[in-house]
């Protein structure tokens, strides 16, 4: 879809009242966009990456308390964590997206895939929960909450990460999966904020997050960095509705934004794409003032893992 079509649909669409603003927009992502054809495998791939990314790190996983920050359409990244051993994990999403229909043919689509499946999880997969929830999904019972709760998955939504009921230092491991570049900077230290609180002290907090401009996953004829060429109060005309935020933060800003809410860096792994980097030495794209001052390398970055640690382990 032409991503000023698709700006308009979506401005027009965040005009309409909930609940039926919600319903219109589910309508409109399975009738044109992204829902039409579930594809479960990125974000199952995603957390495994995130499970490996723990291990490298020396931490232990299994066993363990996962926090998520947005949730999404299917709890997939909190199945595939439940599969590989967590013990608990808990997702929280500000809309509430998640819907049993769609979860429903990721799983169908996951057991259909069920040997490819396997081989992304490799060694991590634990065969009896595996076994557990294929017997559940084909039982003819299947019922949402009923299958979260055999998951070892709590799912609240619309719900606050800023703002939980979470017991003090009770998380192990606070994550999240491209959501952090869709929420506002000053919540997103509040987020933080609230994760130091509910974190353990030997805790670890581990974020991916996708820096390129949404709007160039459907329509190819822009750049991952196209809405870098426009001020503030132009992009929140074109995205500042809640279905397409998305706050042009760059890698740098998240680094310091994590030192900022007293947090040591121990992973940081930026993806660098060489096609942008051609781009922005071919001077064929104007970018904002806002932006063109950052480095060619902060700029053709499209992606991070960034994992930390809170440095102040004293309870408040």
């Amino acid at each position: 879809m032409n991503w000023k079509l698709k700006s308009i649909l979506q401005n027009s669409i965040a005009l309409v009242p909930s609940p039926l603003s919600y319903s219109l927009y589910y309508w409109t992502q399975k009738k044109f966009g992204g829902l039409k054809a579930p594809d479960p495998l990125p974000r199952i791939l995603l957390a495994c990456d995130a499970w490996k990314k723990i291990i490298s790190l020396g931490f232990e996983p299994k066993g363990k308390t996962f926090f998520e920050v947005g949730t999404g359409r299917a709890p997939l990244v909190p199945i595939a964590y439940f599969l590989m051993g967590a013990e608990n994990i808990i997702t929280v999403d500000i809309n509430p997206y998640l819907k049993e229909e769609l979860l429903r043919r990721d799983l169908a689509v996951i057991f259909q895939k069920e040997e490819e499946i396997k081989r992304i999880f490799g060694a991590f997969l634990v065969k009896s929960r595996w076994s557990k929830i294929k017997s559940y999904f084909q039982s003819q019972q299947f019922n949402l909450d009923k299958f979260l709760k055999i998951s070892n998955i709590q799912y609240f939504a619309p719900a606050d990460a800023s703002k939980t009921t979470i017991n003090h230092e009770s998380i192990d491991y606070h994550t999240s999966c491209a959501v952090f570049e869709h929420i506002p900077r000053k919540k997103i230290i509040d987020i933080l904020i609230e994760g130091n609180r509910i974190t353990k002290n030997d805790g670890l907090f581990l974020h991916v997050i996708d820096y390129t401009d949404h709007f160039s996953h459907t329509d190819k004829s822009i750049s991952p960095i196209n809405f870098l060429s426009f001020s503030d109060k132009k992009w929140n005309l074109i995205a500042g509705n809640k279905y397409m935020y998305a706050n042009r933060m760059r890698h740098d800003d998240f680094i310091m934004l994590f030192e900022e809410v007293g947090h040591k860096i121990l992973l940081n792994e930026p993806l660098i794409d060489q096609n942008i980097q051609k781009l922005l030495n071919s001077d064929t794209i104007l970018l904002n003032e806002k932006f063109s001052q950052k480095s060619i390398e902060i700029l053709s970055t499209t992606g991070a893992w960034i994992g930390t640690r809170k440095i102040n382990r004293h309870k408040p």
